[in-house]
């Protein structure tokens, strides 16, 4: 696998159709920054799986990873039918941030954060990416259902408005900043992801939630 420099890199993602940035560093160092369009899915924490269920395997990749990690990365991906890959930034993201290039972040929110703002943004809409059954257990009120493994398909985001404060959680950090991830390749930018996810929300006792009736039975 080659190793690619800025340079290299940028050139790559210029010319090649179909090409998916694939960050597999920690969920946190990712969204502190990382190359703008980049999909999210951390080497931890079941990788394949996710990679199996979002990436197509006929797209071509670009990836970054943690230093070390690529050997990793690959072999994994090649589990999960991912073969056609370009190269790796070499050094990693610091690279991309030594040459000063365009970099896009993500916003975290504690929920608490949430919780204060819930009353007063008309626009807030609550974006839970778990499992429907996770979610018909139990979910913020009114908040919109959309699993991670069905956001593989652009086309199930059409349901969202521009004008949407979007705060997106699944159950953990992980899953929330791949679905970020995946907004903002789609070119969703108005979004947070809640650290911590739904383990944190139900701490937080000012948060209204339901379940589904379906759950009741």
């Amino acid at each position: 696998m080659i190793a690619l420099t800025v340079e290299q890199a940028k050139q790559l993602i210029t010319e090649t159709e179909d090409l998916i940035i694939l960050d597999t560093r920690e969920a946190e160092r990712f969204a502190d920054g990382f190359i703008p369009g980049s999909i999210f899915i951390g080497l931890h924490d079941r990788f394949e799986d996710w990679a199996t269920s979002i990436l197509p395997a006929d797209f071509s990749y670009l990836l970054v990873t943690e230093t070390g990690k690529e050997k990793d990365t690959v072999n994994v991906l090649k589990k999960a039918g991912i073969t056609n890959i370009n190269g790796y930034l070499k050094d990693s993201f610091e690279s991309w941030e030594k040459n000063a290039e365009t970099k896009d972040l993500l916003i975290q929110v504690d929920a608490d954060e949430l919780a204060m703002d819930l009353p007063f943004d008309e626009n807030l809409l609550v974006l839970d990416v778990r499992t429907e059954t996770e979610f018909a257990v139990g979910h913020v009120k009114d908040a919109i259902n959309m699993p991670l493994k069905s956001m593989a398909d652009p086309g199930v985001m059409a349901i969202l408005d521009e004008k949407n404060n979007l705060y997106v959680h699944g159950k953990s950090t992980y899953q929330g900043v791949i679905a970020a991830s995946l907004l903002k390749r789609q070119g969703f930018h108005n979004l947070r992801f809640i650290g911590r996810g739904w383990d944190a929300i139900m701490q937080e006792k000012r948060i209204e939630t339901e379940k589904e009736k379906s759950a009741l039975n």
